[in-house]
């Protein structure tokens, strides 16, 4: 599988094709490593509670992640085939590239994008959460009420309450706090809503960390797909350390759980944490690098 780019902001380039023909094939072979174990699963009706959910929980399909991408100022010799594309344009010359006028009508987006980004990385990272998220979602609920009710809780249902109830509970990611059961919710100390998440997102938050791939993939095809890719790359890893630190048994699966109700699983979930924290500074720094030139870009058009 080829390695991360974190692919950054350059100026106009033009790639014949002997140039480009070669990395749209690189970007669909490393995807379709990612994406063919789901579309068999899809198709046979066998869920996995932890590979699936970069492609549940988010909207952008395979085919889509697939389809590559070279980003805004890279322009394409004999790229007809993205003519079809939304927000691809003929530059003149036997030239393709994302047009103009696409940008400027996406900057919105991307100035809610940049914003909540610049937030996130001006904070310090918060670690100790222990991922009590997830706990805070099953939180009194029966066995069988839980999200992923067919594989068991390792410590019983009592024993899960038993964990909520001796932690502080400090999530600061609105899209994790919006599935707390309604028990649960009056036990974190902090209350974000849709509407505020620049003022509580922070590096630390695994879901902040997967959220990467989010942004990078709703400015597509402004931003260059080796870019979504290695966001994908760190989300697929974050949701791991996600599952292993919960109230869920995988092990069955090959997921050896990281027992946060433990010193040492406290200690190991920090460490992994601080981790995910270090590798997302980059690629956080590189999607709001991509945000400014897009912006640049619109106003001087």
């Amino acid at each position: 599988m080829p390695t991360a780019t974190h692919t950054t902001p350059a100026s106009t380039t033009v790639l014949t094709e002997p140039q480009w023909q070669r990395r749209p094939v690189a970007h669909e072979q490393r995807v379709d490593g990612w994406t063919q174990g789901y579309l068999d699963r899809r198709r046979d009706g066998v869920p996995h509670p932890v590979e699936d959910f970069l492609f549940r929980y988010y909207s952008q399909r395979p085919a889509q992640f697939r389809q590559w991408h070279p980003g805004f100022g890279t322009t394409l010799v004999g790229a007809t085939d993205h003519l079809a594309l939304k927000g691809y344009a003929d530059l003149g010359a036997g030239q393709v590239g994302v047009d103009i006028e696409h940008v400027r009508s996406q900057q919105r987006l991307v100035r809610t994008v940049r914003t909540l980004l610049v937030a996130t990385a001006q904070r310090p990272a918060q670690l100790g959460c222990f991922g009590l998220h997830e706990w805070a979602m099953v939180y009194r609920l029966d066995a069988d009420e839980v999200r992923h009710a067919a594989w068991p809780l390792r410590l019983g249902s009592a024993g899960t309450d038993a964990v909520v109830e001796q932690h502080r509970i400090r999530c600061t990611h609105f899209d994790a706090f919006r599935f707390f059961t309604e028990p649960a919710r009056p036990l974190n100390v902090l209350q974000p809503a849709r509407d505020d998440r620049p003022d509580f997102e922070q590096p630390g938050c695994l879901h902040a960390g997967m959220d990467l791939y989010k942004h990078a993939f709703r400015l597509s095809p402004m931003v260059p797909s080796e870019l979504v890719a290695d966001c994908f790359s760190l989300a697929r890893e974050i949701r791991e350390l996600d599952m292993r630190a919960s109230p869920y048994d995988l092990s069955e699966l090959g997921f050896e759980p990281v027992a946060i109700e433990t010193a040492e699983g406290k200690q190991a979930y920090v460490e992994a944490q601080a981790d995910f924290a270090r590798r997302g500074a980059p690629l956080r720094a590189v999607l709001i690098a991509w945000c400014d030139r897009l912006l640049e870009a619109a106003a001087d058009a």
